[in-house]
């Protein structure tokens, strides 16, 4: 069956992934309409479902809310509208009116369909885009805005795509919510009638919400039931807004920007929104994460078939104490630890000595690096390891050279205050100077410094967002930072083709697919409390996979609350995901760094299975026993698990753990205590796990596939 079809009796357009279908067709009216999203259909199957519109039930009814693949704000359209165009007369509207399709197909196995439309009145274009690859059920979509007009436009919502969910006898969302040092805490709730709103007004993804979300009937679990979801791949302001009408059905609608924001169009410009990918999945919320997971890996990340470094970071060690001497020291014992990429935090350059000063000035302090920075990395590489540095190319401190010389390069509001946060100001990377600006002193920084890996942190949310000087600057303003944002990154990786990047927005602020599709790893959080992350990477993982989720061991108590446990605890947190070393070393004892690099070794051993292989969360975090995560390879040769325990309760013992995804008839052995087992007592019975006892406790446990027995 081709990826994507047309069904010459119906109309009907037909798009298949491994075991879905997608079917929309544009309707006698000329309006692009949905007609199924789920289970595999055979074009009979999908014409079948094509059934004409009943009447309005009431003059006060208008077309139905949910349906269409980008409902316009024009006619009888009462429910969210996902595209909203304002003309210079003070008329609004688009009516759609087709006026071309196309369908590519090439040999690497992706198909994409464009259907094209034009406005009734106006010389506005839209162009409708549906890609599907032959190796995923993610469905990805986005839209062209096109001002083939002589006048300029204003634009108040211009989502990406509409999704519609077929009739359900309940509805229920999944998505996440938090704040700094709390990002990605999950919520799954009953979705109540009328307008949900997602939203992040702060020009960045933000630690408070995440641009996903997930729909079910209400009966899904982990590794059950039909789930519908998508994830917007943007990285500034964005909006998802989830609708149940009276009716009884659901859709949802994201895109850029928020309410008040405008996406100006000059004559002959053209705007293409991000894409805002789906994906339906009846194997529950494990297997929607395991499929989203194996799609960022092969389509989203720049490198994501790469194993990526055991990573030791400096700040939590030196804060703004830094200077040469001492990193070599700390090189060294990181280097002995089994760390293979060094990386140097804040307080490196110019007059930076504490968060007040310094920021935009972007050059080694020659009182803490007398040579540059050359001496350092030519240790760090002569120890084994990769050379990292901390920047933050989006801000600048009011105090710095760079801010006295270009006081109109921040975001500010004319007569209005500049707010400070963290002690810094926005710069405006919507502007092409700035923009250039950063992307020159970077990539001679990456170039002649050795550099093979940058921390691009983003520490404040903007405020007072405008851009005085051009007409039409606080409108461009919202989208056109973060596609200068995406350029920089883009024209410096394609400098230096070795250089990795990690995204950080004081944590978790900005992870989206956007942005992962232009770097390596995301810091998930600023919070490294073992204890904190066990539900923050519970979260996270829903839709990001552990090959991008950079977690720390860092020391105790910990910096942020207080809590001590042990060093094994939180080594076994931070292997699920990209394990990070972030304590000050020169204070460990020699008993603690014997440990730490046997644990960093047995995350070596198996690390290929954590950021490769399929994620099975096994039990809620923090809940009654003990929170079991498991990752399978895709042979099911090897699988791992990661166990966490809090203190036990007297008499209680833990029930076995049911493991999941293993084939019938294996049997695997324990690679440290020779135990075999076999794959249907794992899954049917469960495992008892040997966790020591104590407080706080964990293990990790290697299982080996043994040759079949003939």
């Amino acid at each position: 069956m081709p990826l994507i079809s047309r069904s010459p009796d119906t109309g009907v357009w037909l798009l298949n992934t491994p075991t879905t279908s997608y079917a929309l067709r544009i309707d006698t009216s000329g309006v692009p309409t949905h007609i199924a999203w789920g289970p595999r259909l055979t074009s009979e199957e999908a014409d079948a479902l094509v059934v004409p519109d009943p009447p309005p039930a009431s003059s006060f009814e208008g077309r139905p809310q949910v349906g269409e693949e980008l409902p316009a704000d024009n006619g009888t359209r009462y429910g969210p509208s996902s595209l909203q165009i304002r003309h210079t007369d003070g008329s609004r509207a688009f009516e759609w009116q087709p006026s071309g399709e196309r369908l590519v197909e090439d040999l690497s196995g992706t198909a994409e369909l464009v259907l094209e439309f034009c406005d009734s009145l106006y010389p506005v274009r839209v162009a409708l885009h549906y890609r599907v690859h032959d190796d995923t059920d993610v469905l990805e979509r986005w839209a062209v805005l096109h001002n083939a007009g002589d006048r300029h436009l204003r634009v108040p919502r211009a989502d990406s795509a509409a999704w519609t969910l077929p009739p359900l006898r309940d509805y229920r969302l999944s998505h996440v919510t938090g704040q700094w040092s709390a990002e990605t805490q999950l919520r799954r709730d009953r979705l109540p009638y009328g307008e949900t709103v997602l939203t992040s007004r702060r020009g960045i993804t933000s630690h408070h919400a995440n641009p996903w979300a997930m729909l079910d009937d209400g009966t899904a679990g982990e590794d059950h039931g039909r789930v519908w979801s998508t994830a917007l791949a943007w990285s500034g302001s964005w909006r998802l807004t989830v609708q149940r009408t009276s009716d009884g059905r659901a859709g949802l609608t994201g895109g850029v920007g928020h309410e008040g924001t405008f996406i100006p169009l000059a004559p002959g410009e053209v705007f293409t929104t991000p894409v805002f990918a789906g994906l339906y999945s009846e194997g529950g919320y494990g297997a929607a994460s395991r499929a989203w997971h194996a799609y960022t890996r092969a389509h989203v990340l720049p490198h994501g078939r790469e194993t990526a470094p055991v990573l030791y970071n400096s700040w939590e060690a030196t804060g703004f104490d830094v200077d040469e001497g001492g990193h070599k020291i700390l090189a060294e014992r990181a280097a002995a630890l089994g760390a293979e990429l060094y990386v140097v935090d804040d307080g490196w350059f110019g007059a930076r000595r504490n968060d007040r000063a310094g920021l935009g000035d972007w050059s080694p302090a020659p009182d803490l690096f007398p040579a540059g920075l050359g001496p350092l990395s030519d240790t760090v590489h002569r120890l084994g390891m990769r050379f990292g540095l901390w920047v933050e190319p989006e801000m600048v401190n009011p105090d710095s050279e760079l801010y006295r010389a270009h006081p109109d390069w921040v975001l500010h509001l004319p007569g209005r205050p500049r707010t400070e946060l963290r002690n810094q100001l926005v710069l405006n990377f919507a502007r092409r100077d700035v923009a250039d600006w950063a992307h020159d002193w970077l990539t001679r920084l990456v170039g002649e410094h050795g550099i093979d890996f940058l921390k691009w942190d983003m520490n404040r949310a903007f405020s007072e967002a405008g851009w005085p000087g051009p007409a039409d600057g606080n409108d461009r303003l919202w989208t056109r930072y973060v596609t200068h944002l995406y350029d920089v990154i883009d024209r410096l990786r394609a400098e230096h083709p070795t250089l990795r990047i990690e995204t950080c927005s004081g944590g978790g602020g900005r992870v989206d697919l956007g942005i992962l599709a232009r770097t390596d790893q995301a810091w998930a959080s600023d919070n490294t409390d073992a204890v904190d992350r066990l539900p923050i990477q519970h979260g996270f993982g829903q839709v990001y996979p552990s090959r991008v989720m950079s977690a720390w061991v860092t020391d105790v108590p910990n910096q942020l609350t207080g809590r001590s446990v042990p060093l094994r605890f939180r080594f076994h947190v931070a292997m699920a995901g990209l394990l990070g070393i972030g304590g000050d070393l020169t204070r460990w004892s020699e008993g603690e760094l014997a440990e730490g690099a046997a644990l960093v070794a047995q995350y070596k051993d198996v690390r290929h299975l954590v950021q490769h292989g399929h994620l099975y969360r096994l039990t809620e975090p923090l809940g009654e026993g003990p929170t079991v995560v498991q990752y399978l390879s895709d042979d099911a040769a090897e699988l791992l698990l990661l166990a966490y325990r809090p203190s036990p309760r007297h008499g209680t013992p833990s029930p076995p753990v049911r493991l999941a995804g293993l084939p019938d008839g294996a049997r695997y052995r324990d690679a440290e205590s020779g135990a075999v087992h076999h794959s249907g007592v794992l899954t049917k019975y469960g495992l008892h796990l040997d966790m020591p006892r104590g407080t706080w406790t964990s293990i990790a446990t290697h299982l080996v596939r043994l040759p079949d027995q003939t």
